[in-house]
């Protein structure tokens, strides 16, 4: 009898320790709990963290995350307005601001992310259709372009930027306010939308490669048609120069044998107009010198009979 009176005692604890296991829950402060009862939300949202009663076996606890969340969607092509293909990528942060709305509409936050997925690419998709594709890529309007100073001659081609109406940052928030009325009504807040990359479509991508390729070979040709323009000018004046200083030195040597034969011809003027024999005998040495250079190997020199040169030849026999 004592036994069996234990064995029931024992029951009865175990059931009552089952029953209060199950009739209370803790809610973490990350964390806000919604109330079911055979699958109908009941009462409000559990949002205090602690420890808090339910009806045990018949209402259910349901965790909903309270941070703030990303979503991370995938890159996806899409065309601009003015026909460029274009691959985005976004990237954005929520939180579940009504949990019991959510619960209703999504259940999960997996369902959340499929919901988020379709209405943010679909507003993507609409922003980015509406606008060229230099809105998209520039952030700031009327910002002035760094142009390096060695292409500044080339602003007119090569380095200026289009006007734009809007930009990366207003077309962003044109994204975030489409979506973020749509998303309202699943119990979701909206907190941040951003372009996390724009690339170009491979068709497009070698198309502009090729263009900016092309540019800096016009660039390029420029600076070498620049260049060899210089190196004309230098090597012009270098040859100049070369004849202006060759031209000077010839001058130069001139003058200082023309003042060297003058000084000469003083000097013998003085010599040999001393005395009538020293004029003679200037003059038999010059004639001298001169029968050296003429009579050479086997010259033949014919000289009439009163030449000046004859003179002293004649007179080699005392006559």
């Amino acid at each position: 009898m004592k036994q069996t009176a234990a064995i029931s005692s024992l029951i009865i604890l175990l059931a009552a320790a089952v029953v209060a296991y199950n009739s209370f829950f803790t809610v973490n402060e990350t964390e806000q709990v919604i109330l079911t009862q055979f699958g109908e939300v009941v009462g409000e949202p559990v949002t205090e963290a602690g420890l808090h009663f339910k009806i045990p076996f018949i209402q259910k606890p349901h965790v909903i995350e309270r941070r703030i969340l990303d979503w991370d969607g995938q890159a996806t092509e899409m065309p601009t307005k003015d026909k460029t293909f274009i691959e985005v990528d976004t990237f954005a942060r929520w939180k579940i601001a009504d949990p019991k709305q959510f619960f209703l509409r999504l259940r999960s936050e997996r369902r959340a992310q499929s919901r988020l997925n379709d209405i943010l690419r679909s507003a993507t998709l609409s922003a980015i259709a509406k606008h060229d594709l230099v809105e998209v890529v520039r952030s700031t309007k009327g910002r002035e372009p760094a142009i390096d100073e060695s292409v500044a001659a080339d602003t007119e081609s090569f380095g200026k930027l289009p006007d734009i109406a809007k930009g990366r940052v207003a077309i962003e928030e044109e994204i975030f306010g489409s979506a973020r009325a749509d998303l309202e009504g699943f119990g979701i807040e909206l907190l941040d939308v951003r372009f996390k990359r724009i690339n170009y479509h491979d068709s497009v991508q070698r198309s502009i490669f090729q263009r900016m390729i092309s540019e800096r070979q016009q660039i390029a040709a420029r600076f070498r048609s620049e260049g060899q323009g210089e190196a004309a000018k230098i090597s012009g004046r270098r040859e100049r120069d070369l004849q202006q200083i060759e031209s000077e030195a010839y001058r130069t040597v001139l003058e200082i044998r023309g003042k060297a034969d003058a000084r000469a011809t003083e000097i013998y003027s003085a010599a040999y107009n001393q005395s009538d024999d020293a004029v003679e005998f200037y003059r038999f040495l010059k004639s001298l010198e001169a029968y050296e250079t003429m009579l050479e190997g086997d010259t033949t020199l014919v000289l009439t009979t009163d030449s000046d040169l004859f003179k002293f030849l004649k007179s080699i026999d005392g006559k």
